[in-house]
């Protein structure tokens, strides 16, 4: 495993999306637990697109267009849905102490859904991880196994971080409800930007 694996996925990790506005609201609305629940389920929704690749599914799914623009489409409705209620003031980003918390079971299944229905992590995926495997090689598909494992567990750290500091700011802002209120319409509007985003992306 070479340093140009790990830095290219670093970036990319690293790089704001919707796995990290989930993480930040969970934060900055629950906590830092609530947080790491949330990058929990980022994490885990690579998964799917993790195993289509390896299996050469997302081979199919790059030359299906249909199958592409039905995931694609999906995912821009449920952006535009969790923008819709980060607006809400008993939606994903309350913090109001009577309002009733969301499951540890809701967070992930939310978290896993924003990155289920993002088409582009399977042709990352499918287009990034041959890069660094050769096809001749023995052992090809246990290699990108290794390799798309470490980029789930770079994921999770990076996101844990990204939870952490933002709970670790959290006291200052929930204290405020002019912030809070400008923090619910920042994160609506992250998510239907990253849904305008994807329906316009090309293939």
């Amino acid at each position: 495993m070479g340093w140009d694996f790990l830095i290219t996925s670093l970036v990319i990790v690293a790089s704001p999306g919707t796995g990290v506005v989930v993480t930040l609201a969970a934060a900055l609305s629950r906590g830092f637990r609530a947080s790491a629940v949330a990058a929990l389920g980022c994490t885990l929704g690579i998964v799917p697109h993790m195993l289509a690749a390896i299996t050469g599914l997302a081979a199919v799914l790059h030359a299906s267009a249909l199958a592409f623009e039905v995931i694609r489409y999906a995912g821009v409705a449920y952006l535009l849905f969790m923008a819709w209620m980060t607006l809400r003031e008993n939606g994903p980003l309350r913090v109001e102490p009577d309002a009733a918390p969301r499951s540890d079971g809701q967070v992930v299944l939310s978290a896993i859904l924003v990155n289920l229905l993002n088409p582009k992590l399977s042709i990352f995926f499918f287009a990034f991880l041959p890069q660094f495997v050769a096809p001749e090689t023995a052992g090809a598909l246990a290699r990108m196994t290794e390799l798309s494992l470490v980029f789930m567990a770079m994921t999770l750290a990076v996101f844990l971080l990204y939870g952490a500091f933002a709970a670790a700011v959290r006291d200052r802002i929930v204290s405020r409800p002019a912030v809070m209120a400008w923090m619910r319409r920042s994160f609506a509007a992250a998510f239907a930007l990253l849904g305008l985003r994807l329906a316009l992306a090309e293939r």
